[in-house]
């Protein structure tokens, strides 16, 4: 029996492990070949392997730098030479490299975190859009934003902004873009344990806070947003676009 996305090419950044590597691995599994982004080779490489061994030839490791734009063209040039123009786009490459108050942040962690987490997935919904309205083909973007980008976020500030602006870019994107069948959405998660969020799910306090918040009680794991990700980039969405879907157990809605 044929995959919800079988046929269909997917590019998916920050691959290498965690939420991005999850997504990648539930695409593959739906009949995907995937293109798989981060900036390190052993990383990604390494998360192609884990994914080739579950669904043979399925990804495709590709190097680049989310937060360097001048890379991206030649990134999507590469994609479509090697696997066709891409139907699905998953801007999950991120950053957070300050955390403390906002008084004190420094320009250039402010200048790395919107080129890493704006700027990048900006350009590739560009590159990609552009590609599937010559070719008059429909398709879905996806952006990974956060429950920060929706509430406050102490000591978080910058990442939030960010996030924000994330979500304001996926809202105008699908106005632009519906017209041609291209779909923009974007998924906010709570917290999720992963290598990224290591700080926070280490904090028996952060992570009290959080528990006793969710209604679920609990934190997520990054399987738990791919399920999201595969519905929004499946035909089961195909009337659904401009929307922001929280995946926190519940966290936001207290």
């Amino acid at each position: 029996m044929a995959g919800r996305l079988q046929g269909r090419v997917a590019v998916v950044t920050g691959a290498s492990r965690g939420i991005g590597e999850a997504i990648a691995l539930a695409m593959a599994g739906e009949g995907a070949q995937v293109a798989l982004v981060s900036r390190k080779a052993p990383g990604i490489e390494a998360a192609a392997d884990r994914i080739n061994a579950a669904h043979p030839g399925s990804a495709t490791p590709f190097v680049a730098h989310v937060g360097e734009v001048a890379q991206l063209p030649a990134l999507i040039d590469a994609v479509c030479a090697q696997l066709g123009t891409p139907d699905i786009l998953v801007n999950n490459a991120g950053t957070n490299p300050y955390f403390g108050p906002m008084m004190e942040l420094e320009w250039a962690a402010w200048d790395k975190t919107f080129e890493v987490n704006v700027k990048g997935p900006f350009a590739l919904m560009r590159a990609v859009a552009q590609r599937l309205h010559a070719e008059g083909r429909p398709g879905s973007l996806l952006n990974i934003s956060s429950i920060f980008g929706t509430c406050a976020a102490p000591f978080q500030g910058i990442y939030g902004m960010s996030k924000a602006a994330l979500i304001s870019m996926t809202r105008t994107l699908a106005v632009e873009l519906g017209p041609a069948a291209i779909r923009v959405n974007c998924i906010a998660p709570g917290l999720v344990e992963t290598r990224f969020s290591s700080v926070l799910v280490q904090n028996d306090e952060l992570v009290r806070r959080y528990t006793e918040r969710a209604a679920l009680g609990r934190y997520g794991a990054p399987d738990e947003v791919a399920g999201a990700a595969l519905w929004l980039a499946s035909d089961e969405s195909r009337f659904v676009t401009g929307q922001v879907i929280h995946v926190d157990g519940g966290y936001t809605m207290a």
